[in-house]
């Protein structure tokens, strides 16, 4: 039965697998789909009876896909620019007129006012 779900998911939802794999870009193959999921929406919610769900149901695939994207696209930067996410500096100076890094008190010029506000 577990084999028969993994199965189905992949038949309807992944683009590599289901008769979308024949459009050559991925970008449109992604935008059907996307058109097809949106139009589920409508139906499903035309189905109960109520508007309102569709807008809820549209809302929530729209946060869902969301999710997904941001993820694939983490995954992604991962996979091929691992350094992506430690190229950040650890503590970003301030313009505080006490500022400390790493333990050590860094010397300001004294002519310097420093921040703005000030």
């Amino acid at each position: 039965m577990r084999q028969f779900i993994y199965d189905s998911w992949n038949g309807v939802m992944n683009a590599d697998k289901n008769p979308l794999r024949h459009i050559p870009d991925t970008n449109t193959r992604h935008m059907v789909l996307q058109v097809l999921a949106w139009m589920w929406c409508i139906v499903f919610s035309m189905w109960v009876g109520s508007f309102w769900i569709m807008g809820v149901s549209m809302i929530a695939h729209a946060f869902i896909l969301a999710a997904i994207v941001i993820t694939v696209a983490t995954f992604e930067t991962a996979r091929r620019r691992p350094t992506f996410f430690t190229d950040f500096p650890t503590s970003t100076p301030s313009r505080a007129r006490d500022m400390w890094m790493n333990g050590k008190r860094i010397k300001l010029d004294p002519q310097d006012k420093g921040g703005e506000h000030e």
